[in-house]
């Protein structure tokens, strides 16, 4: 069986995705703010990719917490 990552672990694991996200972002050239709106070279997409399914587990793992 799987081990289910923490809100803790995931918490961290967004923030440090985000950080590095932000940071290639602004070395291209890039706002960050403007991520959702524009076509992403392969490195940055696959990075903005793994954000968005963090934040979704998170969503998910905080939804199953509620009940």
């Amino acid at each position: 069986m799987l081990a289910v990552p923490s809100t803790d672990e995931l918490n961290k694991e967004l923030h440090d995705l985000d950080t590095e996200f932000d940071r290639e972002m602004r070395v291209r050239g890039f706002d960050p703010a403007q991520a959702e709106n524009m076509a992403l070279p392969s490195h940055l997409a696959t990075l903005y990719a793994e954000r968005e399914r963090v934040k979704a587990e998170l969503q998910e793992l905080e939804g199953k917490t509620d009940d």
